[in-house]
């Protein structure tokens, strides 16, 4: 597989410091520089920022894949497979509420994938995922 470049995505937030301690303290984040209005953090190699926002009244959107509810948008990481299974059981030792627990998707066919949704305190959906095969991640 080529060399992955990190991605950068930038997500809102409505309160700054409850989401610094989950990004932190929850997911493991290591922080990086910040301000008063934004916190920026390593995602498994990859860089999110985290900036403040007034909370909104917009519900959560879902699209159904695979008889679930997915939560749309949302973003991740797509990990190594036993990086998924002992970040998963962190997440729960933690008591991270799923919005779709840790499973396998597309079981026996092709893409298929562990998966798991959860939300961050301002509502974001995150998805983590992982491949036995990384060669099926486009797969049709």
């Amino acid at each position: 597989m080529q060399t992955i470049t990190p991605f950068h995505i930038a997500i809102p937030v409505h309160n700054l410091d409850e989401c610094r301690t989950f990004y932190r303290e929850v997911l493991a984040c290591e922080e990086g520089r910040s301000s008063d209005h934004w916190v920026d953090f390593n995602l498994f190699g990859h860089q999110l920022v985290i900036h403040y926002k007034p909370k909104s009244a917009e519900d959560l959107h879902t699209n159904p894949v695979d008889g679930k509810n997915v939560p749309v948008p949302h973003y991740g990481v797509v990990l190594p497979w036993d990086v998924f299974q002992s970040f998963s059981k962190e997440l729960k030792e933690k008591g991270v509420t799923f919005i779709i627990e840790p499973y396998i998707r597309f079981k026996g066919e092709v893409g298929e994938q562990a998966t798991m949704f959860f939300l961050d305190p301002a509502g974001n959906a995150l998805e983590f995922k992982a491949f036995k095969d990384m060669g099926q991640l486009f797969a049709k």
